[in-house]
């Protein structure tokens, strides 16, 4: 629950207090995060009283509504910390909570996005599965009518919080000859319900304290009350609509992750002597940390010019790739080099940077891959000629 004490703050207050919370609760915390092999459940508390669930959300469904460009400059700071605890949060802020507040019924919105905004309905958003990624219309899980219920069945994989969730958005194809998403709708599902299966992969190369999970389907009757919006078949829009804010929030996520390895590598060459001299003094290196910070600045103007465009609208969709992209592709550059610069330690031990490095090596695949990405704003710009 967001107390009282936040809720009266304005935003440069808000966001002075989201960085304190950074140095002083999270930074500190992630060896302690590595050794139990979970967020620690009071830091989760922490970020619920805190409003990082609720900072995408109007305030008249209990959030703090800050709008994108506030909630990017927010993301830019607590994720200089793992980025393992946002996604703690991501899916409930992004995806999820911004498809119920445009898309659904009155009454999904009265249940269910205070709820959400105060971290006490955690959410996760089904879409992936086996042979449906990057190409989202290819999803072939199913959902049958049959009376006052849908009957789903299918698989979902590498699913964000889907282990500890409270609530599941499920993509499903409710009419199967419509050809790629024109029969796709979105379900809101019961995790406890019978015949739904979640389980934790045996391996993560990257975010191992935040595992995906996979979702088994077999006969899940769901209410015709929680298809989203009320109508069938709206799907896929629902689904772009949350992936927009999403990968807006993903390149935001990538600066500050490049902020932290920046900073991180740059102390190490500082201290580090070789050479009878700090390694920061020598060119190779220097080269390395100055081409880093001219890419991570660059970074940050992008997705800052991304959010503000995303708040006047329309939804800068073209714009939002090209930050995604560029952003998690720089963000990669910035971590290999950050290893380089640690050299023995950078491969042994528990310095950060290298778990960082495996962390963001994510982030060019989910929310779309890079390759996605180049193939979509390419032809963008061809078109945009012709």
């Amino acid at each position: 629950m967001i107390t009282s004490e936040v809720r009266a703050l304005d935003f440069n207050e808000y966001l002075n207090l989201i960085a304190r919370f950074t140095d002083e609760e999270l930074i500190p915390r992630e060896q302690e995060m590595v050794t139990r092999g979970e967020v620690p459940p009071d830091l989760v508390g922490r970020m619920a009283e805190l409003g990082l669930f609720g900072i995408t959300l109007p305030r008249d469904h209990g959030g703090l509504g800050w709008n994108v460009e506030q909630q990017v400059r927010l993301t830019l700071e607590f994720t200089r910390a793992s980025c393992v605890y946002r996604s703690r949060f991501s899916t409930t802020i992004g995806l999820a909570s911004q498809i119920i507040l445009d898309h659904g019924t009155t009454e999904q919105r009265d249940r269910y996005l205070a709820a959400m905004a105060a971290g006490e309905c955690v959410t996760a958003f089904a879409l992936t599965e086996p042979d449906a990624g990057s190409d989202a219309a290819a999803v072939g899980t199913r959902a049958i009518r049959d009376g006052e219920h849908y009957v789903l069945d299918g698989e979902k994989r590498y699913i964000t919080n889907a282990a500890w969730a409270d609530l599941l958005m499920v993509f499903a194809r409710t009419d199967p000859d419509s050809p790629g998403g024109a029969g796709l709708s979105a379900f809101l599902v019961d995790p406890s319900a019978p015949g739904v299966d979640i389980r934790v992969p045996p391996r993560m190369n990257g975010h191992e304290t935040g595992p995906v999970a996979e979702i088994t389907l077999a006969e899940v009757r769901v209410p015709v009350a929680n298809l989203i919006g009320g109508k069938p078949g709206n799907g896929l829009r629902l689904a772009l609509r949350g992936i927009n804010h999403a990968r807006t929030h993903v390149a935001a996520t990538a600066v500050g992750q490049a902020t932290r390895l920046l900073n991180d590598a740059a102390v190490h060459a500082s201290r580090r002597h070789q050479f009878g001299r700090p390694l920061a003094d020598i060119g190779t290196v220097e080269a390395m940390l100055g081409t880093s910070y001219a890419e991570l600045q660059a970074g940050r103007a992008l997705v800052l010019d991304t959010a503000r465009a995303f708040d006047t609208g329309p939804i800068p969709r073209h714009q939002i790739a090209a930050a995604k992209y560029f952003c998690t592709e720089m963000a990669g550059r910035i971590a290999d080099r950050a290893v380089q610069i640690l050299g023995g330690e950078g491969i042994v031990g528990d310095h950060a940077i290298p778990r960082m490095w495996r962390d963001v090596r994510a982030l060019r695949i989910y929310e779309g891959a890079s390759q996605v990405h180049e193939h979509n704003l390419g032809r963008y710009v061809a078109e945009s000629v012709s």
